[in-house]
């Protein structure tokens, strides 16, 4: 109630924020005269007078108005760029860990100077993540002379880089990237061999360009890296056979009731579901090829697997359409991005879905893959000191980006007023009534000279879009997943007058599109052009853009609402940049996926109230209100997605941290033979508590089951049983002393024979190696266990406690395991002595060969064509000077209630099974 009275008086928070920040800016503004005053070399000196400021004690925030100052003078002499006012609290915004929501054409890319600048100053290293490569290229190129005037050094990753180049990218004061090459490389640090090895430093502040679409349109997709798992084409390929003779169920349309099918769809979860007559079709089909035994059925545990393909098979041909999710070329299913429409080279979906379309597209099948290390962009970039982000629409996403990230929206205010009108969107009965009216809108502003940019949400639409005018002998341009290498040069001239663009979503693109055409692309076409030349091509471009101007400047059309405002809001932004004139409409019907799923009843039942004629549209505010509405709901479905995969992540971040942290201790130790000693004392004490009950009579006690419990995971066979006959005080307490005594015994002797530095090096590659061997199990188990959760809910079980109990106790046995096959390795093997300079010289090489076997994409992708560690290490492998004495992880084929192999004591399935 007192809400908009407080407003009124005191001003929203964006406000009152803006004001706090003008403050600052006039104290950079006063400092101005001061630094134009200086010579270069006095101006360039600041940064050292700054560096040794903060080492006495001086915070950044202190040095923050001179800092811009600095920066605002070397952006001036540098690149002719005087930083305006807006553009000095964009860069306040970014410092103080907030989202900084600026208009496109407000020069972003300038203001992330000022953040990154003061920032870096700390010697602790600044990431600019950008979208794609060649933005971070790009901007990279762009302000690395301003920043290296300033004294401070600028580096690239990008992927397939030699590992030197990129460890020395990092070590720069400022680091571009791609938010997957930052994440893929924090994951290969942590399977890293030697501390020599990883590339980051610790994280310190992050800058990210385009944010929402990196925070929030790919927060649902997993960073993974991956390895080949075992072939499975020919099922996929059978299989594939079996979808097209399923029919859909619809139970009533409009009264109507159809035939019965075997599987349903439900559009607005895009989820594919078989009925109780398809599951008995399907078993029917399997078992007459020979898939399925006969009178089995597909929900046995041992089927599940079968029915997983079935499942991936039905929603590769029903769910995923081609030139809408993906593409094909050159042989391969390439993705497309919904909210940019580019392609996503290397991007597989996962759970077999990727070779499911595969064979739909009847393409060669890639095989599998095994997840070796995973993480979300939501727990990556929370592992940051100080995160913030620039981006043209964040303010619709605010909430998210305080729930999930603890980051606040600050709307930066525009440079100029905004001259863009955005009119009512119009929206038809029919899809073909709508493409006439664009035609016709179209036609409109060519005869104006106006430009004119169509954002179509598919690649389809683009396409049906570019047959329409070329039938209308229309000339124009295509931007989509297709032909993204024009790139480019399409956006550089989008801006011309008559010139008529359509593209799949601009969302990302990096580029603006300047009224007149890009003068600066033309001059970059020229080889050696002369000054005349460049006055000329400047001239013109100068009439062409009052030209288009005076006709009202880029005239914005989409042919369809997007599921989130955002993406419809980063089209509209294309027109009026900087204060430009221009304007935007939507043109909708009542067949486009968000009306047809989400609004079209409430709007139909409208549209009929009006009594509208085929070929009439309706522009009213209720109709763009229910649109909003539908849009607000798809926002939230998604939202709540992307919250529950954190829930469940945060629970998979928690062990994550753990283990990268012992890995870290370890690489960091020269020496861990303490560790080694505890692991052996911990191992011996379970595998005695197995075989010898607590408070138990020696009658009670398995001597023979301990004797070969020793000498399966300790390698040293021991005459237990002769000890007790010979020792009548021989009792548990004193057994274990005397155990572990033989145990070290044993081990001093294989250390004489090796050399202690040679078993000490031994011993962490050792213990690296089956960490990592297991942690890659234990994610593949999590997985499992989390694709199943959900079930406990019929039980009437909270699947997300039921899901954090059960990671639980898999991680205990996790922790447990990783001693166990480290002391039973180490127990087994035999080292030989090695000239410590050859054999780091060899242990160098060889991480240098694992590391050019990896690719790093996002989502799964084959990542690391890798054997697995313990076969490699007991089988002769020459890694780490091991020779095998024997093999020492035999895992036999066990019924689920017998003995664990691994001389635990326990039940298979309470032990190794579970892991297996």
């Amino acid at each position: 109630m007192f809400a908009p009275l407080l407003k009124k008086l005191f001003g929203s928070k964006n406000e009152r924020e803006v004001k706090r920040m003008l403050k600052t800016v006039q104290v950079v503004n006063s400092l101005e005269e001061q630094m134009v005053a200086l010579t270069d070399e006095q101006l360039r000196a600041k940064t050292q007078e700054f560096k040794a400021r903060i080492a006495k004690g001086e915070t950044l925030d202190q040095l923050l108005p001179e800092a811009f100052a600095v920066c605002r003078e070397a952006g001036k002499r540098v690149m002719g760029m005087r930083h305006f006012d807006v553009q000095l609290i964009g860069g306040m915004t970014l410092h103080e860990g907030k989202i900084a929501e600026m208009r496109t054409g407000e020069g972003k890319t300038l203001v992330a100077t000022l953040g990154v600048y003061l920032n870096a100053l700390s010697g602790k290293g600044v990431h600019v993540i950008t979208v794609n490569d060649y933005l971070a290229r790009r901007d990279a190129n762009w302000m690395r002379p301003l920043y290296e005037y300033l004294g401070l050094t600028v580096g690239v990753v990008t992927p397939f880089q030699p590992p030197q180049e990129k460890r020395e990218a990092y070590a720069a004061d400022i680091t571009y990237g791609t938010n997957n090459e930052f994440g893929f490389d924090y994951l290969r640090d942590n399977m890293a061999f030697s501390m020599e090895e990883k590339f980051q430093r610790e994280l310190n502040f992050a800058v990210i360009d385009e944010v929402d679409s990196i925070l929030i349109d790919e927060a649902r997709t997993p960073l993974i890296i991956s390895g080949q798992a075992e072939d499975s084409s020919k099922l996929y390929t059978e299989i594939n056979k079996l979808i097209p003779r399923l029919e859909l169920h619809v139970e009533e349309v409009e009264g109507e009731v159809t035939k019965p099918g075997h599987f349903t769809i439900d559009e607005k979860t895009r989820q594919v579901e078989l009925n109780e007559a398809g599951h008995q079709f399907v078993e029917e089909m399997l078992t007459q090829i020979g898939l399925l035994a006969e009178g089995e059925s597909l929900y046995s545990a041992h089927n599940l697997g079968l029915l997983t393909h079935v499942y991936a098979a039905l929603r590769a041909h029903k769910l995923f359409n081609r030139n809408v999710e993906y593409i094909v070329e050159d042989g391969q299913v390439l993705l497309v991005d919904e909210h940019t429409g580019r392609t996503m080279p290397g991007r597989r979906l996962s759970e077999g879905l990727h070779q499911a379309i595969e064979a739909k597209e009847g393409l060669n099948i890639q095989a599998e893959s095994q997840t070796l290390a995973t993480t979300t962009f939501q727990n990556y970039f929370r592992l940051y000191n100080k995160l913030s982000g620039m981006t043209g629409t964040a303010d619709t996403e605010a909430f998210e980006f305080h729930q999930i990230y603890g980051l606040s929206v600050m709307v930066i205010p525009p440079n100029k007023p905004l001259a863009r009108k955005d009119y009512n969107d119009l929206v038809f009965l029919t899809a073909d009534e709508k493409y006439a009216a664009i035609v016709a809108d179209i036609k409109d502003c060519m005869a104006k000279g106006r430009p004119v940019l169509v954002g179509t949400a598919t690649i389809e639409t683009s396409e049906h879009m570019s047959n329409l005018l070329k039938k209308e002998g229309i000339e124009h341009k295509v931007l989509n997943a297709k032909f993204h290498e024009k790139e480019a040069e399409i956006i550089a001239q989008a801006g011309r007058p008559g010139a008529l663009t359509i593209a799949t979503n601009m969302a990302g693109r990096g580029t603006d599109i300047l009224l007149g055409g890009n003068w600066e692309v033309e001059v970059a076409s020229l080889e050696n052009p002369t000054p005349e030349q460049i006055a000329q091509i400047k001239a013109d471009w100068q009439k062409r853009h009052q030209q288009v101007l005076e006709s009202g400047g880029l005239h914005v059309i989409a042919s369809e609402r997007h599921e989130s405002r955002r993406i419809d809001n980063q089209l509209r932004g294309r027109a009026g940049r900087q204060g430009d004139a221009g304007s935007s409409r939507f043109y909708l019907s009542l067949e486009d996926s968000l009306m047809r799923i989400f609004a079209s009843d409430r709007v139909k039942n409208f549209m009929k109230a009006l009594g509208m004629q085929s070929g009439e549209a309706i522009e009213h505010r209720m109709v763009t209100n229910a649109i909003e509405k539908a849009q607000r709901k798809v926002e939230g479905r998604n939202f709540d997605i992307r919250k529950q995969l954190l829930e469940f992540d945060d629970v998979n971040n928690e062990q994550r941290k753990v283990i990268y942290h012992m890995r870290n201790t370890l690489l960091a130790a020269d020496n861990i033979g303490e560790t080694i000693a505890d692991f052996r004392k911990d191992v011996l004490d379970s595998t005695i508590s197995a075989h010898i009950p607590p408070q138990s009579l020696p009658e009670q006690w398995d001597v023979a089951g301990l004797e070969a419990a020793i000498e399966s995971g300790f390698g040293v066979k021991l005459p237990i049983q002769q000890w007790l006959d010979e020792d009548d005080h021989l009792y548990e307490e004193t057994l274990r002393e005397k155990l572990l005594a033989e145990l070290i015994a044993a081990y001093n002797e294989k250390e004489e024979q090796a050399g202690a530095e040679a078993l000490r090096t031994f011993e962490k590659q050792i213990v690296l190696r089956v960490l990592d061997d297991l942690w890659k199990d234990h994610l593949s188990t999590m997985d499992h266990l989390r694709h199943g959760i959900h079930l406990r809910g019929y039980a009437q079980k909270n699947p997300k406690q039921e899901y954090k109990r059960e990671s639980f106790n898999l991680f205990s046995e996790l922790l447990d395991s990783i001693k166990r096959d480290s002391i039973r390795v180490l127990s087994h093997v035999q080292v030989r002595r090695e000239d410590p300079v050859e054999e780091e010289a060899r242990l160098r090489q060889e991480a240098e060969d694992l590391a050019s076997r990896l690719q790093f994409q996002h989502a799964e992708a084959p990542g690391l064509d890798q054997p697995d560690a313990m076969a490699q290490v007991l089988e002769g492998a020459d890694v780490a000077d091991v020779v095998a004495a024997e093999p020492a992880r035999s895992e036999p084929k066990l019924g689920r209630n017998e003995l664990c192999y691994c001389g635990s004591g326990k039940k298979y399935k309470h032990c190794h099974g579970q892991i297996n």
